[in-house]
């Protein structure tokens, strides 16, 4: 069977145009990936159309929408993830243009979709107080709890995503003056974070505790399992979780629920309201527009109070005179029927 122009398209974007041409990351891809494994199986269930007879054609702008209602009503996916799967079909129309013209304006249409507007959650961070609490929880006496000690500190010392820390290598880790943390982000971008004082420390422990200091284990996963292999993202998450259970036994400011991108939310806010320049953040982040650091600052309604004290005179006196004094007015309230 002659393969349609669908899978042609298809099979060339994801193994070769995101790859090779945009150097997306691995992560990126399989969002992209999944995406089209919903499209395929919402016309397979919904509309009848087996993978064999499905192509750019029956693709139509229409077919898209409804994809997309069905994502939010029968999935019940959030608002967020309907405009990420979006995202990943106009990235491939918009490949696939340019590699069939002839259906430039069919493509077109669907290119034009519009993302859904939502409203913008909060970011949920935690206080100064509730992260130390959270880091004070692994057991130092044992090997597993200066692990859990040594990786939620540089999570939350280097602001980090999850998926960072987990591809985290030995050689990654810079200890030399000055030390820093090598971080590869989304589309495999490099940047360099300073390891502070404290995090430094645990590192040199741990790498010595480990024998991770050889020459020979430089490319080694710097945080490993059970099985001696890199921890996943799911299991970072299930670690938190567990020290968020004896977190909350002696304190409430800990969330019952903590995600490890809380902690990268949690450094950006620590950093605005000690003073740091935005402009620092986002690169400290790894961001690449600064609109995206600014969301940090629109959520801290405490850095808005104080920045408003401190530009204004204090005009509004708040100096009340002592009303248990005059006498008149105490009579008339006394014979006040």
């Amino acid at each position: 069977m002659k393969p349609t122009d669908f899978a042609t398209h298809l099979t060339e974007f994801l193994s070769v145009y995101l790859p090779r041409q945009k150097n997306s990351s691995r992560n990126t891809i399989a969002s992209y990936r999944d995406t089209f494994k919903l499209l395929i199986h919402f016309c397979q269930e919904q509309r009848d159309i087996s993978v064999e007879k499905l192509n750019m054609g029956i693709l139509t702008h229409g077919m898209i929408v409804d994809f997309l209602e069905w994502l939010e009503k029968d999935r019940k996916c959030s608002i967020a993830t309907r405009n990420q799967r979006l995202a990943a079909i106009h990235s491939f129309f918009r490949y696939a243009q340019y590699e069939e013209p002839s259906g430039i304006l069919h493509f077109q249409k669907v290119i034009a979709l519009p993302v859904k507007k939502a409203s913008k959650p909060s970011v949920p961070h935690l206080s100064p107080e509730a992260m130390k609490l959270l880091l004070s929880q692994p057991d130092k006496t044992t090997a597993k709890g200066r692990r859990d000690l040594t990786m939620l500190s540089v999570l939350y010392d280097s602001g980090c995503r999850v998926q960072e820390l987990a591809d985290l290598r030995v050689r990654d880790a810079v200890l030399d003056n000055p030390a820093v943390l090598i971080l590869t982000g989304k589309g495999n971008k490099v940047r360099r974070v300073p390891l502070m004082k404290n995090t430094l420390t645990l590192l040199e422990h741990y790498i010595r505790e480990n024998s991770l200091d050889k020459p020979w284990k430089t490319d080694y996963p710097l945080f490993i399992n059970k099985q001696h292999t890199k921890l996943t993202k799911e299991g970072i998450a299930y670690i938190i979780s567990q020290y968020v259970v004896s977190a909350r036994k002696t304190s409430t400011s800990v969330p019952e629920k903590v995600m490890p991108h809380m902690f990268r939310h949690s450094k950006a806010m620590h950093l605005l309201q000690a003073g740091v320049s935005l402009i620092y953040i986002r690169d400290f982040l790894g961001h690449e527009d600064i609109k995206t650091t600014e969301i940090y600052a629109k959520c801290d309604s405490e850095l808005k109070r104080k920045a408003i004290e401190n530009a204004y005179p204090d005009l509004v006196d708040s100096n009340l005179p002592d009303w248990s004094k005059d006498t008149p007015l105490l009579d008339w309230l006394s014979h006040l029927k």
